[in-house]
C-alpha cells in the first residue's frame, strides 16, 4: 500500500488505485460473496467450514486482490488498540472457532422457547467478535464476519441482518459494541443484532401482509 498525502492508495489487480475507486470494488465483490452465499443456501443448509470460508473470500475479493484473497494471513497484524494471534495460529484457531460455533449451535433452544431469540443474539454475537478477534484474513474481516452472521441465520431457516456499520453513528455505535466486547462485555453487540433481527423479521411481516 502507498501513503500519498492524506489519501490511501492500495495495489490491486486493476493496478495502485485510491478509496474513489476501490470502495465501489468492494461493494461489488461484497454482492459477489453474497450471490453465492445465495446460490448455496438454495441447495440446502450450508456446511460452516474452513474451506467455505476461503471460497467466500475468494469469491468477493479476489477479482481485487488475487494475492491475499483466499486464504488466511501470512502476516501479523495490530487493528486499533488490539493485536490479534500470530498468523501461524490462524488457522488452529478457525478450526476450533468452528467447532465451537457448531457446538454453539446445537445446544440452540427450540424457536417456540421464549429464550430463543436473546440466546440466538449471544450466539451471533460471539461469533461475531471472536472471528473478527482471530482477524483470519488480511483484509476483510469485517464483511465476512456479518456475512457469515448471515449464514448462521439462513441455516436456521431465518431472515439475514444488516449492521448498521455504514453510516458515522452506526460505525461508531457498532466499533464501541466491539471494544466492549473486547474487554469481555458482549452487551451491546447483542443489542445491535437484536435490533437488525426484529427490523429484519418486520421487513419479513410487511411483505406477508402485502402478499
Amino acid at each position: 500500500m502507498k501513503k500519498i498525502g492524506d489519501t490511501s492508495y492500495k495495489e490491486t489487480a486493476f493496478g495502485i488505485i485510491p478509496p474513489s475507486k476501490l470502495i465501489p470494488l468492494e461493494i461489488e465483490g461484497t454482492k459477489k460473496a453474497w450471490d453465492f452465499i445465495i446460490t448455496e443456501s438454495k441447495k440446502g443448509r450450508i456446511s460452516l467450514t474452513i474451506d467455505f470460508l476461503l471460497k467466500l473470500h475468494q469469491i468477493g475479493y479476489g477479482w481485487i486482490f488475487p494475492d491475499i484473497a483466499g486464504q488466511f494471513r501470512k502476516i501479523d497484524v495490530k487493528v486499533s488498540e488490539h493485536i490479534p494471534p500470530k498468523f501461524y495460529q490462524v488457522r488452529e484457531m478457525m478450526a476450533e472457532f468452528i467447532k465451537d460455533l457448531k457446538i454453539r449451535l446445537i445446544h440452540l433452544p427450540s424457536t417456540f422457547d421464549l429464550k430463543y431469540i436473546n440466546d440466538l443474539c449471544e450466539l451471533l454475537a460471539w461469533a461475531h467478535h471472536r472471528f473478527l478477534w482471530i482477524h483470519p484474513f488480511q483484509d476483510y474481516n469485517g464483511r465476512i464476519s456479518r456475512l457469515l452472521n448471515n449464514v448462521i441465520l439462513l441455516n436456521l431457516n431465518l431472515p439475514p441482518i444488516e449492521l448498521k456499520v455504514e453510516t458515522p453513528t452506526g460505525r461508531k455505535t457498532y466499533i464501541h459494541a466491539l471494544q466492549k466486547a473486547d474487554n469481555g462485555s458482549y452487551r451491546d453487540l447483542e443489542k445491535i443484532i437484536k435490533s437488525a433481527i426484529e427490523e429484519s423479521l418486520k421487513e419479513v411481516e410487511k411483505t406477508l401482509i402485502k402478499s
